[in-house]
Order: C-alpha cells, then structure tokens, then sequence
C-alpha cells in the first residue's frame, strides 16, 4: 500500500527520539536569551462573515521543522494577541485551541472575548495560534478535490459495506500527500504542536501559560502539560478526547456517540413535524432518514456544481448537524427537500407530490443549506481554511497563503504521523462489517481506513503519554450526548490526569460546553479568575429553557464540525 517518495521514507528513518525530545525541553521563562520578542500587526484576510475583534494583531515565530535538529530548517507559525484592557490586573496569557486538528485559531481571541466575563479578560492577554501546518502558518496541503470526495474525506464505505474505493482513496492521498508536502508530513504532530506552544509561552516573556482547548485542542492540552508540567497554570478542556485511544480507536468512538446524540435531533423534528413533515414520532422521523438512505443509496442524486448527494452524504451532513442544536433546523430542511424530491421517502405521500417538485429549485435549496452549514462551520472554528471533517472544506478555494484543502490535509497528517495506522486491509473490513449491523446510523464510517493506512512516513516518535503528575490545575468540561467526543472518551482522560483535575459534566447534547449558558460556564470563569477548582467532580442539568431557546438560534463560539 505504500505509494511515498522513497526520499521522503529515507529522510524520516532512523534511531528513535530521544526521552528527553518525547518529554519536551522547556525553553527560557523570557526572551532574554537571544530570541527576539514578536513584532506585533496587521492580521492576514480571514474568513468573509467571521467577525474580528479590532483590538486583535498578529505576528509570526519562526521554529525548527523538526526539534531534534534545532538548527536544521525552520517553519512559520503565526500567532494573534488581544490584550488585556486592564494591564494593572494581569496575571498572564490564555493561549487557545480550537479542536480539528487542522483547524486554525488565529481568530479565537476574538471568539473568545464574546465569551469570557470581564474579570477573566482583564486578567489575560488572549492568544491564538494557527497549529504548524494550518492556516497562515507554513501549509501543508495534498491537492485533493475536495467536492468530488464529499464522502470519502471521512472513509464512508461503499452501499454494500465495501471498502474497496477507500483503499483506493487511502493509496492516491497518501501519495499526493506526500508529492506535495511529503518534506513537511512527518513533523505536523501533536508533540511538535506542544514544543511550539512552549516556543510561543518563551517568545511572549512568560514563565507559564494558562489555556483553553476544545476537542482535538483538549487533547493538544493534555499533551503540553505532560511535556512541560511546569509551564502549566490553569487549564481548560473543553469535550474531551481519550488520550490512550488515539487516534484510531478515538475515531471508532463516534460510533455510540453518534447514536446517543441522533435521538435529540429525531424528537426535534417530530416536535416540529408541521414543518417539517418528516414524522410526528421520533420513530417516524428516523424511519423516514432510513427511507431517504436506501432511495439515495440506490440512486444518488447529482447536484449540479456541487457534491454528490447520495446515502453517505446524507448520513454526513446529519452526522455534523448534530454537534450543535443551532444546526438542527438546518438539517431538517435539507431531509424535508429531499423527502420530497426522492421517490418513496417522503414520510405521507400525500405530504409531498414528488412528481410536481421542480428538480432545479430542490438542488439550489440544498446547495443553500450545505452552504449555510459551511458557514457556520467556518464560523466556528474562528478560522483558518474552511471546514475539515464534516461540511466545511469541501467548497473552499484557499487564499494565496492557504490550499483550499489544508485544513483536511493537516488533519490526516496529525492523524496520521502522531502514531501507527494497521497497513492491512483485512482488520478495517472486518470491523466495518461488524459496525454496520451494530451502529447503523455511521454505516461503518468510524472504523474503516484513512490515509493512514497508506500513509508514507512511519511516526518520528511515539505518542507522549499522558499522565496526573503535576500540580492540580485541569478542569475538564463535557456533555453527555456529544456526537464527537462522547462521555466515555471524556472519562478516559479524567482518569489519565487522575488527581491533577476535575470533571464538569453537563446533561445536555452538542460538541462544545463553553457558552451554552450551564454552571460550566460560571466554574470555567471562576476558576480562570481564581484559580479554584470545585473540590470533587460535579455534574450540571442542562440550560433552563429560556436559555435552550438562545442556544438554538446562535452561539457565541460554536466548535467546528471537523472532526474532533
């Protein structure tokens, strides 16, 4: 299966890190030691409709590709700063992360200042960054046509089970990957994204750095710590990954998470089916997306200067619609257009004519609604270049500065350099097989093979583990029903961290707990603010009502839907 540049194989191999390269090298508490301080400016374009605090200015920090060779080549990352508007009461830098990986958090300062009360922003310097090899850092890219593989980014197998085109999927990015970024792939890891926060904690003149990270970025968060559990003050993360299932096992996980979560949705609709018209159970409602699976399966239906619209895209942009309940009208008008543009799917036939649905005025619809998904995408991951996992990316058409597909480009290159995929077809089909009949509604998608697979370059080191030495400093913030990053995942790592932190859980669906209005929010200020952790784990009802009905139309910092 390997398809890769022997040149790239040969420049990567040989005797493992180093321990001390695995555990990280702090660098200076300052900048005294001959690095120079940020010059800081004018930030590049970012993305048309996200809104950017003007108070915002970025800069760029050179740091070595590879840290095991500090004086070989370097690579840019660029880094944006809101300051504190009271400068009498800073306490120091809240570095942020927004999840992916591939997304880019140079815009996440601004976000985040919507978000945080004002006795946390007068405390910090707001910091962003987008990770090495995202964004308006050095990209990477694969030079995927990401429209035409809506479906296989994220490895849906065939109709039948067959993985067949997702092998095929896996050799041909893994070697374009490597064609276009083969000398940047072995060192867009997790690790190296750690070394660099700390090269960024340095150049900023600061002994330690306090943070937030969503998703990807918890685990991000977790790693930094374990490298460098000094440098570490207080710690959020939010929607948690297991750090001792990454990243394959991690990714079979939304396979029960997606199940938990689709219930909500389902009585949403239901609730709602005088709108609707997609049932007036969430039974009916879930028969109805089986109806429009099997019809869509059978017979795609083509959208003219869009993705393909066929089973797997469907269960795709259902799957993404559930991170957070604002999407949810969203997804229900793109079933509603099918159900009645696909023959024998509509719950009632005597709801939808299908005969008399102009084809033309339904593929616009539809294109609206993936559009206003893409959009929202972008929105939240405050950033970078487009959707990654889920609806975003797919339409993008890069800047100068990025590739329209680097947000999915970086996103398996973490993936796939921070540890070792099976090269063996057989163990994927297997699981797909046996995921499919189990967890209907991800059709075996978790399981399967990514790039991975395939992928050129074998990990330059192996995963840093995580563990609870170091001070009591994490809080940990959770959702029952997340569709990404389930409960179970977010136990996982508040049993690796064991003593270090505490959990919130909050008994509500969605990926993201910051800014929904529950008591995480007031623990999450408290503690910034503070320094205070709850004494022992807590667990929070959802959101009042009133507070569900300002969730459901907007957030102040909705999480991306790609795809961690």
């Amino acid at each position: 299966m390997l398809l890769a540049a022997v040149t790239v194989a040969a420049m990567t191999a040989g005797a493992p890190t180093p321990a001390g390269a695995r555990t990280g090298t702090p660098e200076p508490a300052a900048t005294g030691a001959g690095r120079a301080a940020p010059v800081w400016g004018e930030c590049p374009p970012g993305e048309s409709g996200i809104p950017r605090d003007p108070r915002q200015q970025c800069a760029t920090l050179r740091v070595p590709l590879d840290y095991r060779a500090p004086r070989g080549r370097s690579i840019e990352i660029a880094i944006s700063r809101i300051g504190t508007a009271q400068p009498g009461s800073r306490r120091g830098i809240l570095l942020s992360n927004p999840g992916g990986p591939g997304d880019g958090g140079l815009d996440l300062p601004s976000r985040l200042a919507v978000v945080l009360p004002r006795q946390v922003l007068d405390q910090y310097d707001l910091i962003g960054f987008d990770p090495r090899g995202v964004g308006h850092s050095t990209p990477v890219t694969c030079g995927l046509d990401l429209v035409r593989h809506f479906t296989l980014r994220l490895p849906y197998p065939a109709p039948d089970g067959g993985i067949e085109r997702n092998i095929a999927f896996a050799r041909d990015t893994a070697a374009a990957c490597a064609e276009h970024s083969g000398d940047l792939l072995p060192f867009i890891t997790t690790a190296n994204t750690a070394r660099d926060m700390d090269r960024i904690r340095a150049a900023l003149g600061e002994p330690e750095l306090s943070y937030f990270g969503l998703s990807y970025g918890t685990y991000l968060g977790a790693v930094y710590i374990s490298m460098f559990p000094g440098r570490a003050d207080r710690i959020v993360l939010d929607s948690a990954v297991d750090p001792n299932l990454v990243w394959r096992d991690m990714l079979r996980t939304w396979n029960e998470a997606v199940a938990v979560r689709l219930p909500d949705f389902l009585a949403f609709a239901a609730e709602r089916d005088a709108v609707y018209h997609l049932g007036t159970t969430p039974q009916e409602v879930g028969r109805t997306f089986d109806r429009l699976i099997a019809a869509l399966d059978r017979q795609p239906l083509p959208i003219p200067d869009g993705p393909l619209i066929d089973g797997n895209a469907l269960r795709e942009i259902t799957r993404s619609g559930l991170y957070f309940d604002g999407y949810f009208p969203l997804v229900a008008e793109t079933w509603q257009e099918l159900a009645a543009t696909v023959p024998g799917s509509a719950v009632d036939s005597a709801t939808v004519d299908s005969a008399t649905v102009d084809s033309a005025t339904v593929d616009n619809a539809i294109l609206a609604r993936l559009d206003r998904l893409d959009r929202l995408d972008r929105l939240g991951s405050a950033g970078g270049a487009g959707g990654a996992g889920g609806t975003g990316d797919g339409g993008g058409t890069g800047t100068s500065e990025v590739p329209a597909d680097n947000r999915t480009a970086a996103l398996y290159a973490v993936l796939c350099d921070d540890v070792a995929w099976p090269r063996g077809v057989a163990v994927y089909a297997r699981q797909v097989a046996a995921d499919r009949r189990a967890w209907p509604a991800t059709a075996g998608m978790p399981s399967n093979l990514w790039p991975c697979a395939a992928w050129p370059t074998r990990p330059v080191e192996p995963p840093v583990k995580v563990t609870g030495h170091g001070p009591r400093n994490v809080l940990i913030l959770q959702n029952t029903r997340d569709p990404s990053t389930s409960l179970v995942s977010a136990r996982g790592l508040r049993a690796a961290l064991g003593r270090r932190a505490v959990m919130i859980t909050v008994d509500q669906g969605g990926h993201g707990v910051v800014g929904l209005g529950s008591c995480a929010d007031e623990a999450m200020s408290s503690f910034l603010a503070t320094g205070t952790l709850p004494a022992r784990d807590r667990f929070c009802p959802a959101p009042s009502p009133a507070d569900a009905v300002a969730r459901s139309t907007t957030s102040p910092y909705i999480p991306s839907t790609g795809p961690l």
